[in-house]
């Protein structure tokens, strides 16, 4: 079994504080730089699942680097540099308390709301009629609440303007961002032959400038089909070939989890923790078009500790 990282305890000058998300830890360094290394931590139904997945943290990064730096013509972004291949070193930027998630097509957790017979999500309505993974006339913007505990909350437009959680100014200019971005994703996934189901794009401010940041059109933040047989199956009602967390969700509420009160995480086994790792290697290789070249997991600690120490020295005096 390959090493893994559960959790980081890196030794660095200048911390303010750190942040423990779901999978990402976050040290701030005096509200002008963050290191978040990105740990082998997975999460479902806003739980943090016992074992950590091999390279999980060195997919998600190197991912999100490659669209980072493909996107920043649309918008400026957080990164300054990946020292480490688990690790982005950026710009700290106060973060908006919401996430943008687009959508393409009703599946998901948009289906499961939709089979229940809602037909608005986030105050977006959804035509009747529609059968599972259809695609939209046009990509929808459902956002929702940003936890620092617990489950995000879907939210409306009109909300978030009137409660004041975001300025209408800069709500407008984070869907402009939200829907090219998903735009340019869907165009590089296409040349691929996989298709951008969902996503979900954070974006925060520095001074008065937008900036998006986080990760972005990961295995765990997007949603990808294959384009190959999506017509066949979708008109078969057979369930998509996809590449993103849903298949370990699914295998959850197999298992009967749904991060319900009293539900128990099923038991990981060292297999079924392989093909995690090896699904999500499956779409580093499918998405970039690259190899995937795993980093040495001998010390992982001490790699990621002198990586990004010697970075560091470099850009703080």
């Amino acid at each position: 079994m390959n090493k893994a990282v559960l959790k980081s305890n890196l030794n660095l000058n200048n911390v303010t504080d750190k942040y423990i998300g779901k999978v990402r830890d976050v040290y701030n360094l005096k509200n002008k730089y963050l290191v978040m290394l990105v740990s082998d931590r997975i999460s479902a139904f806003d739980k943090v699942l016992p074992r950590a997945i091999p390279y999980k943290g060195q997919v998600l990064n190197q991912i999100a680097e490659i669209f980072l730096d493909a996107t920043s013509d649309i918008v400026k972004n957080w990164k300054i540099s990946c020292p480490d291949t688990m690790v982005t070193v950026g710009k700290y930027c106060k973060p908006f308390p919401i996430e943008m998630i687009v959508r393409g097509y009703l599946t998901g957790s948009s289906w499961r709301t939709y089979k229940k017979g809602a037909r608005q999500i986030c105050g977006v309505s959804i035509p009747e009629g529609m059968k599972e993974h259809q695609k939209f006339d046009k990509a929808i913007l459902t956002p929702t609440t940003k936890a620092v505990d617990g489950h995000d909350e879907d939210i409306t437009r009109d909300e978030i303007i009137n409660s004041g959680l975001v300025l209408e100014k800069d709500y407008v200019m984070l869907e402009k961002y939200s829907l090219e971005l998903f735009k340019r994703g869907t165009d590089m996934a296409a040349k691929k032959g996989l298709i951008l189901v969902d996503t979900k794009y954070e974006f925060g401010k520095i001074d008065d400038e937008i900036f998006l940041i986080d990760e972005i059109h990961t295995p765990d933040s997007s949603r990808y089909f294959y384009a190959d047989g999506y017509k066949e199956r979708f008109d078969n009602n057979e369930q998509q070939k996809q590449l993103s967390k849903e298949f370990v969700r699914e295998w959850l509420m197999e298992n009967g989890f749904q991060g319900k009160e009293g539900q128990e995480i099923p038991n990981m086994s060292d297999e079924f923790v392989n093909s995690v790792s090896e699904r999500y290697i499956e779409l580093f290789e499918k998405i970039t078009g690259n190899k995937f070249i795993k980093a040495d997991s001998k010390d992982i600690e001490s790699r990621v500790q002198s990586n990004v120490s010697e970075f560091l020295n470099k850009i703080i005096s």
